[in-house]
């Protein structure tokens, strides 16, 4: 992008801007503030499962035995790919 006159661009397209634009006008809708987000139940569980694995994979490198921590660092990658989605 190259910079012109004017103030820099906020949004990377103008789809992005309208998003902004609904989301701010459902939240007042809704009487929500800057830092409250809706989710549905499945959504929170969901994230809730994938932390518990990373706590439980968190826990399994912290008892491992010196030989057995290069396996559950692996596990505890994998979950945490599992998580984020990467």
């Amino acid at each position: 992008m190259v910079a012109g006159p004017g103030r820099p661009r906020r949004f990377c397209r103008d789809s992005c801007r309208q998003r902004e634009y609904e989301q701010r006008r459902r939240a007042g809708e809704l009487g929500l503030n800057e830092d409250e987000l809706i989710i549905t139940r499945e959504e929170l569980e969901l994230i809730k499962d994938r932390l518990f694995v990373l706590q439980c994979a968190l826990e399994d490198v912290d008892a491992a035995e010196p030989e057995d921590r290069e396996r559950v660092v692996g596990e505890l990658i994998s979950a945490a790919r599992q998580a984020t989605g990467a």
